[in-house]
């Protein structure tokens, strides 16, 4: 007997010992110990889940490869959350502020987030028509579980933040896109809104300013939007993360219109305005009897948002005109130099942006579509940029651009740009 008779004779040995140690689970059981095999044959993922998902997500293959990166792809603030902010935490959580709170959220942070609407948009905010939650993005998937039966349908304006139609279709609704155009500036047409109405709308989601092309609209725009959702008893889910960042006139909440308080549910966020991607908080406006419904979904899925950034918000509130002050000047300034670098290169178009700091540029004229040209700008230049198919249908041969990087780096990807040919 050479060595591997030896070998396989004692595998056989340890085999038959498994098995009898294992005997009373069963003969299948046991055998499964030492055979490759699986008692498992149904495929346990939910169907809606077994594709493929087009959300976003940091390439981190890409930063591993390349050194020299210079990374434009996801919209987390560069900047650090403002050490005032970090103090009040800090303390807050010595204080004993680490456990539990109240589900519907921190009652001085509530307070907080009134008295800063009241005081902003001048009008009243009552308390229970606030939710606190954890992120503006489980708040909108809060909305769209609380309002939605199967097969109705929502309203989205494309391009549209990729993971709208995800929370729809995760609440069993509908995704239905309305186009709207680079060569329109992104107008939202009457016309289309109307003619994609059916008697299974719902609700619409309105972003603005918007992610990701940077447009913000106005007050004619909203009346608009207003007037069709009354015709037709539509709710309108605000996504109005980017207040901050308006660089056109100043930012006024649909939600503040004649007669649009009832049927609207607020999405805002700490995470933007306050350089508090980290902290995971958010805050929903709507009605009472729209919260009574998000809160018991939530409670099935984190209870409460965190405690301690909670805490932070009350700082990040007190002392918002200093942080708009001291940091959307850096974003505006580089968000317009970006856009006056993206028009000196001839492969690309670009509608400039009025909020946010993202822009869409087109890639029509290198004759690639848009994951071609992204894949095509990392290897030839290092440059990592978002698709921009998963943000909707006319997301389609664009890309974006989040100015999440200081100017120096911002320059260096645009020089890497303007040497390559299409």
């Amino acid at each position: 007997m050479d060595i591997t008779d030896c070998i396989l004779s004692g595998f056989a040995i340890y085999c038959n010992k498994i098995q009898h140690f294992y005997a009373p689970l069963g003969n299948r059981a046991a055998a499964a110990i030492c055979k490759e095999e699986s008692p498992m044959k149904r495929n346990f993922i939910a169907k809606r889940f077994q594709s493929a998902g087009t959300g976003l997500t940091l390439d981190t293959a890409a930063l591993a490869k390349y050194k020299d990166i210079v990374d434009l792809s996801i919209g987390d603030t560069d900047f650090t959350t403002d050490e005032a902010i970090i103090n009040a935490a800090f303390r807050d959580a010595k204080a004993g502020h680490t456990h539990y709170g109240d589900p519907k959220g921190d009652p001085e942070l509530i307070s907080a987030v009134c008295k800063a609407w009241e005081e902003d948009f001048d009008q009243t905010l009552p308390r229970d028509h606030v939710l606190v939650s954890a992120s503006s993005c489980l708040g909108m998937s809060l909305a769209m579980l609380a309002i939605l039966d199967p097969g109705d349908e929502v309203i989205v304006f494309s391009p549209y933040f990729a993971l709208y139609r995800a929370q729809i279709e995760l609440a069993g609704g509908v995704c239905v896109d309305v186009p709207t155009y680079a060569e329109e500036d992104y107008a939202i047409s009457e016309e289309r809104l109307r003619a994609a109405i059916t008697p299974r709308t719902k609700a619409i989601i309105f972003n603005n300013p918007t992610n990701p092309t940077g447009m913000g609209y106005d007050l004619s725009t909203m009346e608009m939007l207003a007037r069709v959702a009354k015709e037709y008893d539509l709710l309108i889910a605000a996504d109005e993360i980017y207040t901050t960042y308006i660089y056109e006139g100043d930012f006024r909440p649909i939600r503040t219109l004649p007669g649009m308080a009832e049927r609207t549910i607020t999405l805002n966020s700490f995470s933007k305005n306050f350089l508090m991607t980290g902290w995971r908080v958010g805050v929903i406006i709507a009605e009472p009897e729209f919260l009574d419904v998000m809160n018991r979904i939530n409670g099935s899925l984190v209870y409460s948002a965190p405690s301690i950034s909670q805490r932070a918000g009350i700082q990040a509130l007190e002392m918002r005109k200093e942080i708009r002050e001291k940091y959307v000047t850096a974003y505006r300034d580089r968000i317009f130099y970006s856009a006056d670098r993206i028009e000196k290169i001839p492969y690309l178009s670009l509608v400039r942006p009025k909020g946010t700091f993202y822009l869409f540029p087109g890639v029509e004229k290198t004759g690639l579509d848009d994951k071609q040209f992204c894949k095509e700008l990392l290897e030839r230049a290092h440059v990592l940029v978002s698709a921009g198919s998963p943000f909707g249908k006319t997301g389609a041969n664009h890309f974006r651009i989040a100015c999440t990087v200081g100017i120096d780096q911002l320059k260096e990807a645009f020089d890497r740009m303007e040497k390559l040919e299409f």
